[in-house]
């Protein structure tokens, strides 16, 4: 795990098989997320108590915990991003194990909690798929996902998944000063009456349904935005950042 600054200088914040047999896990793959806090979340496709590889979190003073490993029965090799939910949670895929050995989604709190929602070929012939790559969830709550084989004609499958998360809006970009302006984007957000960044207060326009434009306000910090609509208030998945 490295981090790099702009100007070139790289430095190695953590080097994985540091513990005995690999414990902390081995082959990080896919991106990293990063919650409220700072902390960044990941996985390992190899390594762990189990050699099915981990999901970890580790500061950006690079002190790793590993969060769960996986023991098969539970899911393996898990090779893709995580996505975190607006609940807090991190939600991912493992490309094999599970009951069928299929793969399997998973649901895990940051403080290392897992449990399994779904677990592929569950279904005669695997019709729902099997070898599950990485979820997207779009702002209405609900991930969206691929196998690589299996489906009516064994090349794969597009999925859908609801784990019961409300809808939630993003922001483009997800960091920015004072007067910067900013996309959100999200579902009926006709008649939206409120935008907030960290509880500050901000100017917007609705510009669709699906889209508000704003600046970022004087005073705000980082955390998360909010839209008031007629029927909710809306909340970023993820925390928008303040320099």
């Amino acid at each position: 795990m490295f981090k790099v600054i702009p100007g070139g200088t790289l430095t190695t914040l953590y080097s994985f098989c540091s513990r005995s047999g690999c414990a902390d896990g081995s082959y990080p793959a896919g991106a990293l997320v990063q919650d409220i806090n700072g902390d960044l979340y990941g996985t390992t496709e190899d390594g762990g108590a189990s050699g099915d590889g981990t999901v970890f979190k580790i500061t950006l003073s690079g002190s790793l915990t590993t969060l769960h490993s996986f023991g098969g029965t539970d899911g393996s090799f898990p090779n893709v991003a995580l996505a975190q939910g607006v609940n807090g949670s991190l939600y991912g895929t493992t490309a094999f194990g599970g009951t069928n050995n299929a793969g399997t989604v998973f649901e895990i709190t940051t403080t290392g909690t897992l449990t399994t929602l779904y677990n592929f070929c569950s279904k005669a012939g695997c019709a729902d798929g099997s070898q599950p790559a990485g979820l997207v969830q779009d702002t209405n709550g609900i991930f969206y996902g691929t196998t690589s084989y299996g489906g009516t004609y064994g090349y794969g499958t597009v999925f859908s998944l609801s784990v019961g998360l409300g809808p939630f809006v993003i922001m483009e970009p997800t960091s920015g000063a004072v007067e910067a302006a900013v996309k959100i984007l999200g579902t009926g957000l006709t008649g939206a009456t409120s935008v907030t960044f960290n509880g500050t207060p901000a100017a917007f326009t609705v510009v669709s349904s699906a889209e508000i434009t704003t600046t970022v306000p004087a005073g705000a910090t980082t955390g998360k935005v909010e839209v008031v609509i007629p029927t909710r208030t809306l909340s970023s998945n993820v925390p928008f950042l303040v320099p």
